[in-house]
């Protein structure tokens, strides 16, 4: 069993989302404003819904918090949904005209049932603001080893921009996010995300996009390729791949490698005695194709990850469909939703991989309190830098 997890449950319009967190070590400082941020992030983003502008997700902590610090325990974080009305038949009536590109029909016939709403209540993307909380609360843990994650949206349709985020430069670029309503930094490109989305608002139509996060300041040595499931870039993949509507995944340059010869691709190394005492350890690359990860695991250069999500499969025009009941074919039933929910996958994109990370880093530095979690970290650090033993690790014993 992992060190660390998460379970999250709840309905779109039930009375809350629930997220428990296990494997925290005591210690850690809970950021409260850093999780509601994320929260807040989350809900916002030009081309979303009216439900944004019903609630207001905050993260109330139920269990494993004292004094503002984690005490060891599981954490149980609870999103209150102010829009609660399940049980509410006229407010939220049965669904038998499944929506294509949702989980409606498969779900339906899945439970056995003609109405789509058990189904989608739960396949709702309103499930990813308690995974939101639960990356949030994981960056608790990593922020204190300078461990910063830092996502953002690169493109939507076909407007997309050409920043590199860097070590140097990340802390600009988060700035200009955050001053965009697309999340994204680059401003020429943010006018033309916004018009995209515009138009697809016009036509009745949704639009989708690509959201990239960047991880920096991990150490080598987070994941494993001893065994497959412990390959790190796996594992980002997965979790990625579980929010809803992405439709794939890269890491580094991803399937760009496919077309281009190797020498073009994998990253040469060198030595920087000037960087011995960074999370680098010295060992430096001039680029960064594989994305911070070989072998499955951290080797020190950022951690990128790229996803892809399809356009929302709610459209106001709707789309050809059948009467689960009369099977007459018939056109989809609209739910409430968005034109674009891009800028907030990002948000849910650069928390889950946080999560991942910090799962990872736990892994490798085990403790029950963040104090011999430090203590573990720091002496891996201390021995990898005095490479090579004296004696080898083999002889001792």
């Amino acid at each position: 069993m992992p060190t660390l997890d998460y379970h999250t449950a709840g309905e779109s319009h039930g009375p809350a989302l629930i997220t428990l967190v296990q494997g925290l070590p005591a210690g850690v400082d809970i950021d409260m404003d850093l999780i509601n941020t994320e929260l807040r992030r989350r809900q916002g983003g030009y081309g979303r819904g009216g439900r944004q502008k019903i609630e207001t997700d905050l993260a109330d902590f139920l269990t494993g918090v004292r004094r503002g610090r984690t005490i060891g325990s599981p954490v149980a974080i609870r999103i209150p949904n102010k829009d609660s009305r399940l049980d509410d038949l006229e407010r939220t009536p049965p669904v038998h005209r499944p929506r294509p590109g949702h989980a409606d029909l498969a779900g339906s016939i899945k439970w056995l049932t003609t109405d789509c709403r058990e189904t989608l209540e739960r396949a709702s993307a309103r499930e990813t603001a308690a995974r939101v909380a639960a990356g949030a609360l994981a960056r608790c843990l990593l922020k204190e080893f300078g461990i910063i994650p830092f996502a953002f949206v690169r493109r939507i349709l076909d407007v997309e921009t050409d920043i590199a985020p860097t070590p140097d430069n990340y802390q600009q670029l988060r700035d200009k996010r955050d001053d965009s309503d697309v999340y994204c930094p680059d401003e020429a490109a943010s006018e033309q995300m916004r018009a995209r989305i515009r138009q697809a608002k016009i036509d009745k139509d949704t639009a989708g996009g690509l959201v990239e996060c960047h991880v920096f300041g991990c150490p080598p040595g987070l994941g494993s390729c001893m065994d497959w499931r412990n390959k790190l870039d796996a594992r980002l993949a997965y979790a990625v791949m579980g929010i809803q509507a992405f439709k794939s995944v890269e890491i580094g340059l991803g399937k760009e490698s496919a077309s281009i010869h190797g020498s073009q691709v994998h990253d040469p190394i060198r030595f920087d005695e000037s960087k011995r005492n960074t999370n680098t350890l010295g060992f430096v690359r001039d680029s960064n194709n594989a994305g911070g990860l070989e072998g499955g695991m951290t080797n020190a250069e950022p951690v990128v990850v790229r996803g892809a999500m399809k356009p929302i499969a709610t459209l106001l025009r709707g789309l050809p469909s059948v009467d689960l009941n009369t099977k007459q074919a018939d056109h989809s039933q609209y739910e409430r939703s968005d034109i674009s929910a891009v800028p907030a996958a990002s948000v849910v994109l650069e928390n889950v991989v946080a999560f991942e990370i910090a799962r990872a880093f736990l892994e490798k530095f085990p403790g029950d309190s963040i104090i011999e979690t430090r203590a573990a970290y720091n002496n891996y650090l201390d021995l990898a830098r005095s490479l090579p033993l004296d004696p080898p690790i083999a002889t001792l014993a």
